[in-house]
């Protein structure tokens, strides 16, 4: 997959830039997310950096095919219907494993999201694990991971200089991207 990743890569013209972090559990989050382009990209760039990622997918996805195309690329199926706290349960994935990477959109949505989703930020506010910032930007044709942040519990100013970071990445509709 990394060879045919690799090939994709180089025929489309895009380019992964940046280190992966060399820690065991962190969450990754990426943004803008603005297409279902997102995704495919996305995970050619998982084969490419060699990352083992699981993310969190609304368990309406997983009817056959799609089920098993998307466990094999990390994806855990859950119930968002249902009272269950997903970032509790999110915690609880990372204190049962010794090496756990999730991926998540704070957007949430392919559409414009003026205020983020949270749940990533607690999730790694209560594992105790820090969010690496990683991002696909169509202006550059690059995929990369940026630098870490360790949120501090000050979700306020803590989101603000995260959104900072993401503001000059374009996505494949930079109108809907990060402001």
């Amino acid at each position: 997959m990394k060879t045919l990743s690799k090939f994709i890569f180089w025929i489309s013209g895009w380019k992964t830039i940046g280190e992966v972090p060399d820690l065991k559990k962190f969450v990754a989050i990426y943004a803008p997310h603005t297409s279902g382009w997102d995704l495919l990209i996305g995970i050619c760039a998982k084969f490419i950096f060699g990352l083992h990622i699981s993310l969190l997918a609304k368990k309406e996805l997983f009817w056959f095919p799609m089920g098993p195309m998307l466990r094999s690329v990390g994806a855990i199926p859950v119930d968002r219907s249902s009272s269950n706290n997903l970032v509790d349960q999110a915690v609880a994935m990372f204190n049962e494993r010794e090496n756990f990477i999730l991926a998540l959109s704070p957007e949430g949505t392919r559409e414009y999201a003026p205020k983020w989703k949270t749940g990533f930020y607690y999730i790694a506010l209560k594992a105790r694990v820090p969010i690496a910032l990683s991002y696909i930007d169509f202006d550059r044709k690059v995929v990369g991971f940026g630098p870490t942040f360790i949120p501090t519990g000050d979700l306020d100013k803590d989101i603000e200089a995260i959104k900072a970071f993401y503001r000059p990445i374009k996505g494949r509709h930079p109108e809907k991207g990060v402001r």
